[in-house]
């Protein structure tokens, strides 16, 4: 297949309003593909390369373009991705300059539409609107295959590229050998947001409720003697987190996949900022020290896997209660199930006095949906709080000169594969958070004028604000009133943003009429 179908078929996702068109067009090209492309048309669709980051920045991928493009088009996707393998792969004394050579090497026989795609794919700025949801039903269409399941296979591996290509030349049978297995982590499910506990047994009827914890989101595997922990984003994290390896090896069970919370507590029982719990991730050195000046505490609220079954189908209340059988009352989530309103507000006002964000609620009869954002999990958080992705960023003034203050704040789009601006805020920051933030942002920097940088959307800011009020400034028609930034989501990646339809609905709730029209 030619890279240029590719772009072309970039070109017109992003055309495309519709979904189903969308879905339509990208399992065409599927079909298309000879087996060894489909894991590279999915990543080149999907908006990266299958190697992910190559080692290279904005800078370097400039001077690697020709003033001289390809007059038409030659490139087979094979090429790109063998050259972009090499890339990844050179290290060491004069790395730059051979990553140059390859790249330009390739640019050279790319067409000009051809060398503004490989730019964009490696810059992180393709936004086409294919979505991972989106492909995933692409898949589903191609093959044939129900994408309920794909999407569990997608769940299994955490790599839509390998489930594809079995789905493609294998079928349904070949998908069955993508199952749960230990050791290796599966994504977690996830909350939508809700107003209030009204709200809450309106949608859900009878729920399962738990305090909603402001620590670190972990997935514990045991396998034997063997335990190891996953962080939210499945990178492992064990050596830095002994005590919650400890308590889970502790567990009766020899074969365990367990869903929970790790967060650092006071000794009022009160929990530390998510700030502090995070010191201990990703930390190798003076382990046994940081254990002692803070200690955290595990919280376990989901079994997904015990003694070599796989228990995501069953329903939220029974995987819980097999949970229990096992796991001490103080290594469990804060739990309660009811209906009763006056009940669950007070459930509520016990875990924001305990010093937590709010509560979840979970509907008892449904599946664990890993990886998924669906209505069976709902988080009431009495405070309006989004996570946004950072856009941009304009350079301070005053005692904010010479760093990166006034960030501009968008929501996830997932239908155009796109971030909807909602305004900028430079409130709620410390001189320690604009420090980290301007070395951070200028990492990630693609573009500047005068006055902003703009960067790849990689950065999550948990942004606490008033209302959602009309604005005829920003795309969306909406903006947020009075934002600040609460702290940056070092655990979460600009997929996991707030969309824009939930901003929306937030303004619906608010004003009861439907939001504007964007201007």
């Amino acid at each position: 297949m030619l890279l240029q179908r590719i772009v072309d078929t970039s070109r017109r996702v992003a055309e495309i309003r519709g979904r189903i068109d969308k879905i339509d067009l990208l399992a065409s090209v599927l079909r298309a593909a000879r087996p060894n492309e489909i894991e590279t048309v999915i990543a080149f669709l999907s908006g990266a390369p299958r190697q992910g980051r190559i080692g290279i920045g904005p800078t370097a991928l400039h001077q690697a373009r020709t003033d001289v493009p390809a007059v038409r088009s030659v490139l087979e996707l094979w090429e790109v991705d063998s050259t972009f393998a090499q890339v990844a792969e050179v290290s060491g004394k004069g790395s730059t300059a051979e990553k140059l050579r390859l790249l330009r090497g390739l640019n050279e026989r790319a067409t000009e539409q051809e060398q503004h795609f490989l730019m964009r794919l490696l810059t992180g700025e393709l936004r086409q609107g294919a979505l991972e949801g989106l492909m995933m039903e692409s898949v589903a269409k191609a093959s044939g295959i129900g994408a309920s399941r794909v999407r569990r296979a997608a769940m299994a591996t955490g790599d839509l590229g390998i489930v594809a290509r079995v789905a493609m030349t294998q079928g349904e049978a070949g998908l069955s050998a993508f199952t749960i297995q230990l050791l290796r982590p599966v994504r977690p499910m996830l909350a939508q947001p809700a107003e209030s506990v009204s709200e809450v047994l309106g949608r859900l009827g009878e729920a399962a409720f738990e305090y909603k914890l402001d620590g670190a989101r972990i997935q514990v595997h045991k396998a034997g003697d063997d335990v190891r922990v996953f962080s939210r984003r499945l990178r492992e994290v064990t050596h830095a987190v002994p005590e919650v390896v400890d308590a889970v090896s502790a567990l009766s069970p020899r074969e365990l996949i367990v869903d929970g919370e790790v967060l650092a507590i006071r000794a009022d029982g009160t929990p530390f900022p998510f700030q502090a719990t995070m010191r201990r991730f990703g930390r190798k050195l003076d382990v046994d020290r940081l254990r002692a000046e803070l200690p955290l505490t595990p919280f376990l609220f989901d079994l997904l896997y015990v003694e070599g079954q796989d228990v995501t189908d069953e329903p939220q209340a029974h995987r819980f209660e097999r949970l229990a059988e096992f796991a001490e009352d103080t290594l469990l989530v804060p739990h309660t199930v009811t209906s009763d309103e006056a009940e669950a507000r007070a459930f509520l006002e016990a875990a924001m006095r305990r010093g937590h964000e709010g509560i979840m609620a979970k509907a008892p009869g449904a599946v664990y949906a890993a990886g998924g954002r669906g209505q069976s999990w709902l988080k009431v958080k009495p405070a309006h709080t989004l996570d946004l992705a950072v856009l941009a960023a304009e350079w301070g003034h005053g005692r904010r000169r010479g760093w990166l203050s006034n960030l501009h704040l968008g929501a996830r789009d997932p239908r155009q594969d796109s971030f909807v601006m909602l305004g900028k805020t430079f409130k709620g920051m410390t001189d320690e958070m604009l420090t980290w933030q301007t070395e951070r942002l200028l990492g990630l920097e693609i573009s500047r004028d005068r006055y902003t940088v703009y960067v790849r959307p990689e950065l999550v800011v948990e942004v606490a604000f008033n209302d959602v009020l009309e604005s005829p400034h920003y795309p969306g028609g909406l903006a947020l009133r009075f934002a600040r930034v609460k702290r940056y989501r070092s655990d979460k990646t600009a997929y996991d943003a707030d969309t824009f339809d939930t901003v929306r609905e937030i303004y619906r709730r608010a004003t009861g009429r439907g939001p504007p029209a964007p201007p």
